[in-house]
């Protein structure tokens, strides 16, 4: 306005303001971003230093050692036949989630002889899915032991657990992988063990989708890559049984909710076969469909984190307890 700067002066010198209040912007942005970043890096750092399930297992074995003694104490010239019995067993277990007060299972006595099937029931939240991630290892008890042919799981190497259990979970993953390879990471060292996969991809009633699929065995699942193929919630369950399936060398076979997202007429395929494919193992099973249920050979009621019933399928009718209301009320709805 008093004509001592030109206009072309004058914008260059608000585009050199605003340039620079922008650099220092995103200066104290860059700074705030690398405080944000170094608290998810500790949070990294701190999770990354925890002791694995093994080692925190092993140092605890001190704490539970008296405990043990007092079990063994107890059983008194018993405990010879524990460590010789063949089978899974409960003694005491119980578990509670971490800061929770809460036990989701506690005062859990169970044996279940090798090459028996057992089918848990119960209502959403009564510990069922808490139970097989016990026997699993991927949780360890709270409070009591579980013996694997009479030996604690705790004192077992990871490994060795691992090829002894063939399990399906109801949240199991989907690899944006080939079949092929979905297929055979229930056992990575026969990744290229043909027979082997064909007989798990029969077992798990996956033949018809591979059958259906552009490259077999070859197509890539998903949407990640490049003509990958997306499966329905049900082929991508009978995938999961084919993978479990995959472990031959596993002779403890846990199901949790395995047919869930199957059609009808799939679901009676599977457990049509479930003799079959159970023969010579201990199979652990999770329904609420009771025509699945009963073809185990012994089945458990849990309530409220703790064992209300057992016993095979016409004895627990006839019982007229919780199992049979249950049923009752399942059966009333195909009347």
């Amino acid at each position: 306005a008093a004509g001592r700067i030109t206009l072309g002066e004058m914008t260059l010198y608000v585009v050199a303001f605003q340039r620079g209040q922008q650099a220092f912007q995103s200066s104290l942005s860059g700074v705030g971003g690398l405080y944000e970043h170094d608290l998810y890096m500790s949070n990294l750092f701190e999770y990354l230093a925890i002791p694995t399930a093994a080692q925190a297992a092993l140092a605890s074995m001190g704490t539970t050692e008296h405990s043990a003694d007092v079990g063994a104490a107890a059983a008194g010239s018993g405990a010879a036949v524990v460590q010789a019995e063949r089978g899974i067993r409960f003694d005491g277990v119980g578990f509670a989630y971490p800061g929770q007060d809460k036990f989701a299972l506690r005062g859990i006595h169970l044996f279940i002889p090798a090459g028996q099937s057992l089918a848990l029931v119960g209502h959403n939240g009564a510990g069922k899915t808490t139970f097989i991630k016990l026997l699993s290892g991927l949780y360890q008890p709270t409070e009591g032991r579980i013996l694997l042919d009479g030996q604690d799981l705790r004192t077992l190497p990871e490994e060795v657990l691992q090829r002894r259990i063939g399990v399906v979970f109801q949240d199991f993953n989907q690899y944006q992988f080939s079949v092929r390879e979905n297929i055979a990471f229930g056992s990575v060292e026969h990744l290229a063990d043909e027979p082997r996969i064909e007989r798990a991809v029969q077992r798990g009633g996956a033949e018809e989708i591979v059958r259906g699929l552009p490259s077999g065995l070859e197509t890539m699942l998903g949407r990640w890559f490049q003509k990958g193929v997306e499966l329905s919630g049900g082929q991508w369950q009978r995938v999961a049984l084919a993978r479990a399936f995959m472990r031959e060398q596993a002779d403890i076979l846990i199901l949790d909710e395995p047919t869930a997202a199957l059609d009808a007429e799939a679901e009676h395929q599977v457990f049509q076969r479930f003799a079959e494919l159970s023969a010579g193992r201990t199979a652990l099973l999770i329904s609420h469909r009771f025509p699945t249920v009963r073809m185990a050979d012994r089945i458990v009621v849990l309530e409220g984190g703790g064992i209300v019933e057992q016993g095979s399928h016409d004895e627990l009718l006839a019982g007229g307890g919780r199992y049979a209301s249950l049923f009752a009320l399942q059966a009333k709805g195909y009347l």
